[in-house]
């Protein structure tokens, strides 16, 4: 089971299939080929060790899409533009890149970076949920046990699901009381990585020598526990279904850094994506969710779709260096979103839900006493929030970003959109 963590005025449902209140998202709750590539015959890119711009700008564009679809809740967009399977295929070509050095040594840098932001993420997170009165030990939902809240743990390290309380504080509060479940319902996207990343050297060694098994298994894998074929309970068949579906985006990745995508000829990798792509929306039809065609409802959908498209990017894929022609643009913000990709995704949700009671001052403002005018504010209120998120992601850039450099140990940076205090470019690590 997949996830569509909608925020928007939809009122859909993720990976299990439960009505949401106003901007609240639901509870959580890619000559013949050369099938396996020879390592030691691997042609760098040009460049070297450079930045691939053209991977830089559609991870910049999933976590715009991710951003607008947590808001909006617009079905659609689940079809147009698959997020998640690209951000794992990103994910999974860097990783394949880093195994070329000592694989305890690559696990361990890439805990190192993805920790210390989310301990920042959760720290607030558990301060308000514990001063607005939640308790872990008395939380039906955990049992009221100490095993039930030593889950918490999971907010250190994302190993599972944290756990959390489905309504905290109450609908008259600054923040909507499903907060909790909102600001947590993005952390599957790290338990799924997490889990990823420890695979990886497995992954990336089976690869490479039985590599249309191991690109398709995923595949398969979803068909068994994304139908209901075989039903895991709990936590654990989340887990087990995010990684089937999200696993041939992962492997994609890897596809792509060896080169043997590149070695099918585009006609027909165009045509067998085509397929699969065909077969998921069929499967879609006949399996629509709350949302309708919202493909995190629809795991085996969302699998073959998500496959199909991230071949189709990566075998189009150029190389580029810098940015070309318009979309040079555009270079600054790609350049900042990827510097600050960790601290966008983690915040966003829960910055949606702040928009709400800036929002709701607008109210009290002396021209605001009309019935017209409170009408238009009310038609208006999606596309305010739409307006202040940015300026607000902008603001946990500043406050947290740096934290993604220090888990780098990089020194830190309040913006680093790639240009430096002197007024020169220099490309974001």
């Amino acid at each position: 089971m997949t996830h569509g963590y909608t925020t928007g005025t939809n009122q859909g449902s993720g990976s299990d299939p439960e009505s949401t209140p106003a901007y609240g998202i639901p509870q959580q709750r890619q000559q013949e080929p050369e099938l396996a590539p020879d390592p030691a015959k691997a042609k760098p890119k040009p460049g070297g060790g450079g930045r691939d711009r053209y991977l830089d700008l559609l991870r910049s564009i999933a976590l715009v899409r991710v951003v607008v679809y947590h808001l909006f809740g617009w079905a659609w967009l689940s079809v147009l533009f698959p997020s998640m399977g690209v951000m794992f295929a990103l994910a999974g070509s860097l990783m394949a890149r880093s195994l070329n050095r000592p694989a305890l040594g690559v696990i361990k840098g890439r805990l190192r970076r993805l920790l210390p932001p989310l301990w920042a993420f959760s720290a607030v997170v558990l301060v308000l949920m514990f001063a607005m009165g939640w308790n872990p030990l008395k939380d039906p939902d955990l049992g009221g046990t100490w095993w039930g809240a030593a889950k918490v743990f999971d907010y250190l390290v994302p190993f599972g699901a944290p756990p959390y309380p489905e309504h905290l504080g109450s609908e008259s509060g600054l923040l909507e009381s499903t907060w909790a479940d909102q600001a947590a319902g993005p952390l599957w996207y790290l338990r799924a990585y997490l889990w990823f990343v420890i695979a990886s050297p497995l992954l990336l060694w089976a690869f490479r020598r039985v590599p249309w098994a191991t690109l398709l298994a995923p595949l398969a894998l979803t068909a068994v526990v994304g139908t209901g074929l075989v039903t895991i309970p709990g936590e654990t068949g989340n887990a087990v279904s995010d990684f089937a579906v999200y696993g041939g985006c992962w492997v994609l990745g890897f596809a792509h850094h060896e080169g043997v995508l590149k070695r099918v000829p585009r006609y027909l990798a165009v045509s067998g994506a085509t397929v699969i792509m065909g077969f998921g929306l069929w499967w879609a039809s006949g399996h629509l969710g709350p949302d309708g065609w919202d493909l995190n409802d629809i795991p085996l959908a969302q699998a073959t779709w998500s496959f199909g498209i991230v071949v189709i990017l990566l075998q189009y894929a150029p190389s580029w260096q810098e940015l070309p022609g318009r979309l040079a643009r555009w270079d600054k913000l790609v350049t900042l979103s990827n510097n600050r990709a960790v601290t966008i995704y983690l915040w966003h949700n829960l910055l949606i839900m702040a928009t709400v009671p800036i929002i709701d001052q607008l109210y009290n403002l002396p021209f605001m006493e009309s019935d017209s005018a409170t009408a238009l504010l009310d038609k208006a209120d999606t596309f305010l929030m739409f307006i202040l998120i940015w300026p607000l992601i902008a603001l946990a850039i500043l406050a947290f970003g740096w934290i993604e450099d220090i888990a780098a140990k990089r020194g830190p940076r309040l913006w680093p959109n790639g240009v430096s205090g002197g007024g020169s470019r220099r490309r974001g690590a």
